[in-house]
């Protein structure tokens, strides 16, 4: 049986290779065995948000947060899929999250 990584791979290259709809299916598969895989979630919220469905895309891009609440990047990707999406108040919300977890971050690192 191949790995998480493997299948995440696996969906990564369909979507490289033009079959968008086959990676979304392939990543859903993935997270019915891993419903916290954070990667499947991310890459889900870029490929919905490419096939502008919004709302899909901010439900998978808050999730990461959610799985990544440390994470800046996490949130300056659900900035971005919600500025997409027209929610201009969430996508700044999302923004000072992210600001916030880069400073947590950063003082964790100079103690």
């Amino acid at each position: 049986m191949p790995t998480i990584h493997e299948r995440y791979d696996e969906a990564i290259a369909m979507q490289q290779q033009g079959d968008l709809e086959g990676a979304v299916g392939k990543l859903h598969e993935l997270l019915e065995d891993e419903p916290d895989y954070a990667l499947a979630h991310a890459a889900l919220s870029v490929f919905y948000s490419k096939m502008e469905k919004h709302d899909e895309a901010v439900q998978h891009a808050r999730k990461v947060c959610d799985l990544e609440s440390a994470d800046p990047f996490s949130y300056i990707a659900l900035s971005l899929i919600c500025q997409k999406a027209g929610l201009i108040g969430e996508a700044e919300h999302a923004m000072m999250l992210a600001r916030q977890a880069q400073m947590a971050a950063h003082q964790g690192a100079s103690q």
